[in-house]
Protein backbone atom coordinates (compact mmCIF):
# COMPACT_ATOMS: atom_id res chain seq x y z
CA UNK A 1 0.00 0.00 0.00
CA UNK A 2 2.82 2.31 -0.81
CA UNK A 3 0.78 4.62 -2.44
CA UNK A 4 -1.66 5.00 0.40
CA UNK A 5 0.66 5.51 3.21
CA UNK A 6 1.37 8.95 2.42
CA UNK A 7 -2.12 10.10 1.81
CA UNK A 8 -4.74 11.94 3.69
CA UNK A 9 -6.89 10.14 6.10
CA UNK A 10 -10.25 12.10 6.84
CA UNK A 11 -11.16 10.57 10.10
CA UNK A 12 -15.12 11.16 11.12
CA UNK A 13 -15.93 10.27 14.96
CA UNK A 14 -19.08 10.27 16.86
CA UNK A 15 -17.98 9.15 19.87
CA UNK A 16 -18.22 12.33 21.90
CA UNK A 17 -21.63 12.78 23.78
CA UNK A 18 -22.76 15.85 24.99
CA UNK A 19 -25.32 15.81 27.22
CA UNK A 20 -27.26 19.17 27.79
CA UNK A 21 -29.03 20.10 31.20
CA UNK A 22 -32.43 21.41 30.68
CA UNK A 23 -34.83 21.26 27.43
CA UNK A 24 -32.44 22.59 24.97
CA UNK A 25 -33.75 22.58 21.30
CA UNK A 26 -33.06 19.01 19.37
CA UNK A 27 -31.48 17.52 21.99
CA UNK A 28 -33.13 14.16 21.59
CA UNK A 29 -33.28 10.83 23.54
CA UNK A 30 -30.67 8.27 22.59
CA UNK A 31 -31.31 4.49 23.35
CA UNK A 32 -27.91 3.70 23.31
CA UNK A 33 -26.76 6.00 25.58
CA UNK A 34 -29.88 6.04 27.51
CA UNK A 35 -29.84 9.81 28.07
CA UNK A 36 -31.28 13.19 25.65
CA UNK A 37 -28.10 14.94 24.54
CA UNK A 38 -26.33 15.85 21.38
CA UNK A 39 -24.05 13.75 18.98
CA UNK A 40 -21.68 15.84 16.82
CA UNK A 41 -19.51 14.88 14.33
CA UNK A 42 -15.88 15.71 14.51
CA UNK A 43 -13.41 15.29 11.35
CA UNK A 44 -9.90 14.93 11.72
CA UNK A 45 -7.24 15.18 8.91
CA UNK A 46 -5.79 11.40 10.78
CA UNK A 47 -2.11 12.14 10.23
CA UNK A 48 -1.45 15.42 11.58
CA UNK A 49 -4.87 15.92 13.95
CA UNK A 50 -5.93 19.17 12.40
CA UNK A 51 -9.49 19.64 12.60
CA UNK A 52 -11.60 19.86 9.47
CA UNK A 53 -14.83 20.22 10.81
CA UNK A 54 -17.49 19.75 13.06
CA UNK A 55 -20.98 19.68 13.38
CA UNK A 56 -23.47 20.24 16.16
CA UNK A 57 -25.77 17.12 15.72
CA UNK A 58 -29.37 16.03 17.57
CA UNK A 59 -29.32 13.19 19.73
CA UNK A 60 -30.25 10.72 16.98
CA UNK A 61 -28.62 8.21 15.00
CA UNK A 62 -27.52 9.97 11.79
CA UNK A 63 -28.75 8.28 8.85
CA UNK A 64 -26.93 7.23 5.88
CA UNK A 65 -28.10 10.12 3.81
CA UNK A 66 -27.00 12.54 5.87
CA UNK A 67 -23.47 10.96 6.64
CA UNK A 68 -23.09 10.82 2.84
CA UNK A 69 -23.76 14.68 1.83
CA UNK A 70 -21.74 15.60 4.67
CA UNK A 71 -18.38 13.51 3.38
CA UNK A 72 -19.94 14.30 -0.58
CA UNK A 73 -19.65 18.21 0.27
CA UNK A 74 -16.14 17.73 2.13
CA UNK A 75 -14.40 15.60 -0.71
CA UNK A 76 -15.56 18.47 -3.46
CA UNK A 77 -14.08 20.51 -0.84
CA UNK A 78 -10.56 18.77 -0.60
CA UNK A 79 -10.75 18.31 -3.90
CA UNK A 80 -10.28 21.79 -4.96
CA UNK A 81 -6.89 21.81 -3.06
CA UNK A 82 -5.61 18.43 -3.85
CA UNK A 83 -7.16 16.99 -6.70
CA UNK A 84 -4.87 13.66 -6.89
CA UNK A 85 -4.20 13.38 -3.20
CA UNK A 86 -5.45 9.79 -2.22
CA UNK A 87 -8.01 10.05 0.46
CA UNK A 88 -9.04 7.13 3.21
CA UNK A 89 -12.45 7.85 4.92
CA UNK A 90 -12.08 6.15 8.20
CA UNK A 91 -14.17 6.27 10.92
CA UNK A 92 -16.30 3.98 13.29
CA UNK A 93 -19.40 1.65 12.92
CA UNK A 94 -21.83 4.79 12.61
CA UNK A 95 -20.64 5.33 9.35
CA UNK A 96 -20.67 1.89 7.73
CA UNK A 97 -23.54 2.87 5.58
CA UNK A 98 -24.04 2.03 1.76
CA UNK A 99 -24.73 5.80 1.01
CA UNK A 100 -21.35 6.65 2.47
CA UNK A 101 -19.72 3.99 0.80
CA UNK A 102 -21.05 4.99 -2.54
CA UNK A 103 -20.01 8.33 -2.57
CA UNK A 104 -16.28 7.47 -1.53
CA UNK A 105 -16.33 4.99 -3.70
CA UNK A 106 -17.09 7.33 -7.22
CA UNK A 107 -14.12 9.21 -5.68
CA UNK A 108 -11.21 7.11 -7.89
CA UNK A 109 -8.62 8.56 -5.63
CA UNK A 110 -10.47 7.52 -2.19
CA UNK A 111 -11.04 4.71 -0.04
CA UNK A 112 -12.52 3.87 2.94
CA UNK A 113 -11.83 1.93 6.01
CA UNK A 114 -14.92 1.80 8.44
CA UNK A 115 -15.95 -0.43 11.26
CA UNK A 116 -18.39 -3.17 11.10
CA UNK A 117 -20.74 -4.38 14.04
CA UNK A 118 -20.97 -7.80 14.39
CA UNK A 119 -24.69 -7.93 13.85
CA UNK A 120 -26.84 -10.96 13.90
CA UNK A 121 -25.75 -13.86 15.26
CA UNK A 122 -25.73 -16.16 12.65
CA UNK A 123 -24.49 -13.56 9.46
CA UNK A 124 -21.22 -12.02 10.28
CA UNK A 125 -20.04 -13.65 13.29
CA UNK A 126 -19.36 -17.24 12.93
CA UNK A 127 -17.18 -15.93 10.12
CA UNK A 128 -14.39 -15.45 12.54
CA UNK A 129 -15.45 -18.54 15.19
CA UNK A 130 -12.51 -20.74 13.45
CA UNK A 131 -9.71 -18.23 13.90
CA UNK A 132 -11.41 -17.49 17.43
CA UNK A 133 -11.27 -21.12 18.47
CA UNK A 134 -7.36 -21.29 17.00
CA UNK A 135 -6.81 -18.06 19.09
CA UNK A 136 -8.24 -19.46 22.11
CA UNK A 137 -6.13 -22.41 21.82
CA UNK A 138 -2.95 -20.65 20.94
CA UNK A 139 -3.54 -18.37 23.98
CA UNK A 140 -3.85 -21.21 26.39
CA UNK A 141 -0.74 -22.90 25.33
CA UNK A 142 1.34 -19.98 25.62
CA UNK A 143 -0.16 -19.54 28.71
CA UNK A 144 0.60 -22.97 30.01
CA UNK A 145 3.94 -22.48 28.97
CA UNK A 146 4.56 -19.65 30.12
CA UNK A 147 3.72 -20.61 33.84
CA UNK A 148 5.70 -23.84 33.59
CA UNK A 149 8.61 -21.53 32.86
CA UNK A 150 8.17 -19.34 35.05
CA UNK A 151 7.84 -16.66 32.06
CA UNK A 152 5.39 -13.55 32.01
CA UNK A 153 1.75 -14.63 30.54
CA UNK A 154 1.02 -13.66 27.44
CA UNK A 155 -2.30 -11.01 27.45
CA UNK A 156 -3.62 -11.81 24.26
CA UNK A 157 -3.19 -13.63 20.70
CA UNK A 158 -4.43 -11.78 17.56
CA UNK A 159 -5.21 -13.50 14.13
CA UNK A 160 -6.19 -11.62 11.03
CA UNK A 161 -8.48 -13.19 8.34
CA UNK A 162 -11.48 -12.11 5.68
CA UNK A 163 -15.04 -12.48 5.79
CA UNK A 164 -17.10 -14.04 3.05
CA UNK A 165 -19.92 -11.57 3.62
CA UNK A 166 -21.66 -8.63 1.32
CA UNK A 167 -24.99 -7.52 3.37
CA UNK A 168 -28.06 -6.78 0.82
CA UNK A 169 -28.14 -2.69 0.93
CA UNK A 170 -24.00 -3.59 0.02
CA UNK A 171 -24.98 -4.63 -3.71
CA UNK A 172 -22.84 -2.47 -6.24
CA UNK A 173 -20.21 -1.93 -3.97
CA UNK A 174 -16.54 -3.33 -4.14
CA UNK A 175 -16.60 -3.80 -0.22
CA UNK A 176 -14.24 -6.10 1.64
CA UNK A 177 -14.79 -7.32 5.13
CA UNK A 178 -11.84 -8.06 7.18
CA UNK A 179 -11.81 -9.49 11.07
CA UNK A 180 -9.65 -9.73 14.16
CA UNK A 181 -9.90 -12.42 15.81
CA UNK A 182 -8.54 -11.78 19.78
CA UNK A 183 -8.97 -13.93 22.72
CA UNK A 184 -6.98 -12.80 25.72
CA UNK A 185 -7.51 -13.08 29.43
CA UNK A 186 -10.39 -11.10 29.66
CA UNK A 187 -12.14 -13.15 27.02
CA UNK A 188 -13.03 -12.78 22.93
CA UNK A 189 -12.85 -9.86 21.46
CA UNK A 190 -13.39 -9.88 17.50
CA UNK A 191 -13.98 -6.79 15.52
CA UNK A 192 -14.83 -6.16 11.98
CA UNK A 193 -14.01 -3.39 9.35
CA UNK A 194 -15.42 -3.01 6.22
CA UNK A 195 -13.00 -1.39 3.62
CA UNK A 196 -12.39 -0.61 -0.43
CA UNK A 197 -8.79 -1.36 -0.35
CA UNK A 198 -8.04 -4.42 -2.28
CA UNK A 199 -4.06 -3.88 -2.45
CA UNK A 200 -3.23 -4.74 1.43
CA UNK A 201 -3.86 -7.41 4.15
CA UNK A 202 -6.32 -7.40 6.61
CA UNK A 203 -3.47 -7.22 9.71
CA UNK A 204 -2.03 -4.14 7.92
CA UNK A 205 -5.87 -2.75 7.14
CA UNK A 206 -6.50 -3.53 11.03
CA UNK A 207 -3.48 -2.52 12.68
CA UNK A 208 -2.05 0.46 10.24
CA UNK A 209 -5.19 2.31 9.22
CA UNK A 210 -7.86 1.47 11.58
CA UNK A 211 -6.46 1.19 14.81
CA UNK A 212 -4.95 5.08 14.27
CA UNK A 213 -8.21 6.09 14.72
CA UNK A 214 -8.13 6.06 18.14
CA UNK A 215 -5.74 8.81 18.30
CA UNK A 216 -8.43 11.17 17.61
CA UNK A 217 -10.32 9.78 20.55
CA UNK A 218 -7.65 12.57 22.46
CA UNK A 219 -8.26 15.02 20.27
CA UNK A 220 -11.91 14.86 21.15
CA UNK A 221 -10.61 15.20 24.63
CA UNK A 222 -8.62 18.21 24.09
CA UNK A 223 -11.82 19.55 22.93
CA UNK A 224 -14.61 18.29 25.49
CA UNK A 225 -11.61 18.71 28.81
CA UNK A 226 -9.74 21.37 27.64
CA UNK A 227 -11.94 23.63 25.34
CA UNK A 228 -15.67 22.79 27.00
CA UNK A 229 -16.99 22.10 23.47
CA UNK A 230 -19.69 20.28 25.55
CA UNK A 231 -20.97 23.95 27.26
CA UNK A 232 -24.48 24.07 25.38
CA UNK A 233 -26.00 25.68 27.72
CA UNK A 234 -28.30 27.57 25.76
CA UNK A 235 -31.66 26.99 24.29
CA UNK A 236 -31.18 27.66 20.84
CA UNK A 237 -29.94 25.00 18.74
CA UNK A 238 -28.18 27.68 16.80
CA UNK A 239 -26.84 29.15 19.87
CA UNK A 240 -25.01 26.07 21.11
CA UNK A 241 -23.62 25.47 17.27
CA UNK A 242 -22.01 28.90 17.69
CA UNK A 243 -20.64 27.72 21.14
CA UNK A 244 -19.34 24.69 19.87
CA UNK A 245 -17.46 26.60 16.67
CA UNK A 246 -15.68 28.70 19.04
CA UNK A 247 -14.18 25.49 21.29
CA UNK A 248 -13.28 24.52 17.80
CA UNK A 249 -11.42 27.45 16.63
CA UNK A 250 -9.25 28.06 19.88
CA UNK A 251 -8.75 23.99 18.88
CA UNK A 252 -7.59 25.67 15.57
CA UNK A 253 -5.51 28.63 17.36
CA UNK A 254 -3.90 25.87 19.83
CA UNK A 255 -3.14 23.62 17.00
CA UNK A 256 -1.48 26.60 14.84
CA UNK A 257 0.32 27.87 17.69
CA UNK A 258 2.27 24.69 18.40
CA UNK A 259 3.35 24.65 15.16
CA UNK A 260 4.84 28.09 14.29
CA UNK A 261 5.62 29.02 17.79
CA UNK A 262 5.81 26.46 20.43
CA UNK A 263 7.84 24.12 17.39
CA UNK A 264 11.23 23.53 19.46
CA UNK A 265 10.26 23.85 22.45
CA UNK A 266 8.87 21.52 25.17
CA UNK A 267 4.94 22.59 24.65
CA UNK A 268 5.23 21.15 21.03
CA UNK A 269 3.31 18.35 21.50
CA UNK A 270 1.31 19.56 24.48
CA UNK A 271 -2.18 19.20 25.17
CA UNK A 272 -4.15 22.48 25.53
CA UNK A 273 -4.81 22.20 29.03
CA UNK A 274 -1.00 21.97 29.36
CA UNK A 275 -0.33 25.39 27.36
CA UNK A 276 -3.14 27.06 28.91
CA UNK A 277 -1.42 26.39 32.69
CA UNK A 278 1.92 27.26 31.53
CA UNK A 279 1.89 30.44 29.57
CA UNK A 280 -1.62 31.86 30.35
CA UNK A 281 -2.35 31.03 33.66
CA UNK A 282 0.74 33.36 34.70
CA UNK A 283 0.70 36.38 37.66
CA UNK A 284 1.82 39.40 35.72
CA UNK A 285 1.65 43.00 36.88
CA UNK A 286 0.03 44.86 34.49
CA UNK A 287 1.19 48.90 33.56
CA UNK A 288 0.13 51.20 31.35
CA UNK A 289 1.79 54.24 29.48
CA UNK A 290 0.10 56.56 27.29
CA UNK A 291 1.32 54.82 24.37
CA UNK A 292 1.93 51.51 25.20
CA UNK A 293 0.98 48.87 27.90
CA UNK A 294 4.00 46.80 29.71
CA UNK A 295 3.07 42.93 31.13
CA UNK A 296 6.17 42.85 34.32
CA UNK A 297 6.33 38.85 34.65
CA UNK A 298 7.92 36.98 37.52
CA UNK A 299 11.76 37.05 37.12
CA UNK A 300 11.58 33.19 38.36
CA UNK A 301 9.01 32.23 35.77
CA UNK A 302 10.02 29.18 34.13
CA UNK A 303 8.52 29.32 30.69
CA UNK A 304 10.63 32.62 30.42
CA UNK A 305 12.74 31.70 27.20
CA UNK A 306 9.45 30.01 25.92
CA UNK A 307 6.92 33.28 26.26
CA UNK A 308 10.35 35.52 24.63
CA UNK A 309 10.47 33.32 21.66
CA UNK A 310 6.42 33.67 21.07
CA UNK A 311 6.16 37.23 21.96
CA UNK A 312 8.94 37.46 18.84
CA UNK A 313 7.38 35.18 16.40
CA UNK A 314 3.50 36.68 17.01
CA UNK A 315 5.86 40.27 16.68
CA UNK A 316 7.42 39.07 13.06
CA UNK A 317 4.12 38.33 11.92
CA UNK A 318 1.99 39.98 9.27
CA UNK A 319 -1.31 41.73 10.64
CA UNK A 320 -4.13 40.02 9.01
CA UNK A 321 -6.17 42.22 6.45
CA UNK A 322 -9.95 43.36 7.34
CA UNK A 323 -12.67 41.12 5.91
Amino acid sequence: MGSVLGALRVTGERTLLISPHGAQQYSLFNTKYGNTCYLPLMIFEGLSGKLITAILHPGKTPSGQENAAIVKRLLALIRQSWPKTHLIIRGDSHFAQPELMQVVEQDKAADYVLGKGAGHPTALRPQSDESMAEARRCLQERTANARSNDLAIPYRVRIYGEANYQAKSWKGLNTRVIYKAEVNQMGDNPRFVVTSITNASAQCIYEQFYCPRGQDENYIKHLKNDLSCDRTSDMSFRANALRMYYACAAYVLHYEMRAIALKGTELEKAQPSTVIAKLFKIAVKVVEYKDRVKLHLPSSNPMKEVLQRITETFTALPFPKPG
